[in-house]
């Protein structure tokens, strides 16, 4: 395929070069109805390609023009049979990946550490989740991925399972053998479902690790928006044919988007793919380069560490992506919290995340040489600030055991509930999410039963100031539970 083509671009061009008079949504139109203040900082470029699926422009719903010709070649760059343009983010292809494989009462196996967006599809289908903790890593306070070995031994207690789904690579940029894991559940008749939201370089660079359509899996939600040049919320999901149905895939997405698609992310996913098809190899060398300089730069500052290859060696860090670069701070006696807060404040700096060992850094096709010079000054400046007579804060990697589910989240989440003291709620069935960092993956999702050591690792978390997300009360005194419910055997 020519992929110095953009089809659906280069039709938006031609159509806001031919300036036709408009009867349709948006009612800006062509942004004469906009803001003044707006419009003028965006530019009429921008507001001109803002339209809706009128014929000349296809429809993302039930494409056969101008973007059924850009997913093909889309489908072509990744390596995919079939490409699907997401706008609903990569969180609205993972959804669409899971209820196109399951219906209520049907088991999938996942990490624990996934996305919030696996947790609302398993909700969303019925589905039953089958969980697989992932490895941890006691030397700096992150999960890895799930391993071979420990898909093997769900497989065969849930032979029943309809999909496995993975992470590859993790936000770290840490990847286990997916090659070997879709090889072993591909031998069950199981898809496989990948969770490629951090990996859109990998499709383009021998010197990143395997993607997932390479692999041989036969779904990825894949975010060109992250680290592709694509604007925010647009993203794709590939399929190969075979364990699954491409029609009930593209119903399915069509039932979770809006009508009203934004033709400005769809042409940004356009040109995203054709300058990652043409230039990716090159471009992703020049990420993969300036992260290693950062690395290397950043291990020569007292009490700070950036892991590289070094960390690899066993299954569940079989490959990694260098464009994510992981700083260690705990030996500075601050949290990456805090760390991510100094450096916005006397740096203008601002990270990719941060939690109570690390900050992450993702260097990207849009860094320059001057932006990881920054970088390093930034945190050079740091380290002269706290590393004398600092005192490491003790790395704790404990977490309770995944609780015993009692109930499909779908039912917990839907079912009738109280509201009662966090503190006595030993022994209920909690009826929504509880997430702390660290280390990062949920606690306690609905349908569990809360223990007490749950309840004694959340407080002891809050109560030194670490962000709690999920429940409707902030503050977790009080939390909903189910009133009283018969388990699922």
């Amino acid at each position: 395929m020519d992929h110095r083509r953009t089809p659906l671009f280069t039709a938006l061009r031609k159509h806001a070069e031919q300036d036709p008079v408009q009867f349709h949504i948006p009612g800006h139109k062509k942004g004469i109805g906009s803001d003044p203040e707006f419009r003028t900082f965006i530019g009429d470029n921008a507001l001109s390609i803002d339209l809706i699926n009128i014929a000349p422009l296809d429809d993302l719903h039930q494409p056969t023009g101008v973007i059924e010709e850009a997913q093909q070649l889309a489908a072509d760059a990744f390596g995919s049979d079939y490409t699907y343009f997401s706008v609903q983010g990569t969180s609205g292809a993972i959804i669409a990946m899971i209820l196109s494989v399951c219906v209520p009462g049907d088991k999938i196996i996942i990490p624990r550490n996934i996305h919030k967006s696996v947790l609302s599809a398993i909700i969303f289908a019925g589905a039953r989740p089958i969980f697989i903790s992932p490895a941890r890593d006691k030397n700096l306070g992150i999960d890895h991925g799930i391993t071979t070995s420990s898909v093997k031994r769900a497989l065969q207690r849930h032979p029943d399972a309809k999909a496995v789904l993975v992470i590859n690579p993790t936000y770290f940029g840490i990847c286990a053998n997916l090659k070997e894991i879709v090889d072993l559940v591909h031998s069950y008749h199981i898809p496989v479902l990948v969770d490629e939201a951090h990996g859109v370089l990998i499709h383009f660079n021998e010197k990143l690790p395997m993607s997932a359509m390479e692999a041989g899996a036969d779904m990825a939600a894949t975010s060109v928006h992250k680290l592709g040049g694509s604007m925010t919320q647009s993203s794709v999901l590939n399929v190969k044919k075979g364990l699954v149905n491409p029609q009930r895939i593209q119903t399915i997405l069509s039932m979770l988007t809006t009508t009203s698609t934004s033709y400005i992310l769809l042409a940004s996913l356009d040109t995203s793919r054709r300058n990652l098809a043409l230039h990716g190899e090159a471009i992703a060398n020049q990420a993969i380069e300036l992260a290693e300089q950062a690395r290397a730069a950043i291990n020569q500052i007292p009490g700070l560490y950036s892991f590289g290859h070094e960390i690899l060696g066993d299954e569940a860090t079989y490959d990694f992506d260098p464009t994510k670069v992981t700083i260690h701070v705990r030996h500075l006696g601050i949290t990456g919290y805090d760390t991510e807060n100094w450096l916005r404040e006397h740096f203008n700096l601002e990270i990719e995340m941060s939690d109570m060992y690390n900050i992450l850094c993702l260097v990207t096709p849009g860094d320059t040489a001057e932006s990881i010079q920054k970088l390093i000054i930034a945190l050079k400046t740091l380290s002269e600030t706290y590393f004398e007579g600092a005192e490491a804060r003790e790395l704790v990697v404990k977490i309770p055991d995944i609780p015993q589910l009692s109930l499909t989240p779908r039912d917990a989440f839907y079912g009738e509930t109280e509201t009662i003291p966090f503190k006595e709620s030993a022994g209920r069935i909690i009826a929504e999410f509880i997430y702390v960092y660290p280390p990062g993956i949920p606690i306690l999702l609905p349908g569990e039963v809360i223990s007490q050591k749950n309840i004694d690792y959340i407080i002891e978390h809050v109560e030194v100031g670490l962000p709690v997300k999920g429940p409707e009360d902030r503050n977790i005194e009080f939390v909903k539970v189910i009133f009283e419910e018969t388990a699922i055997s």
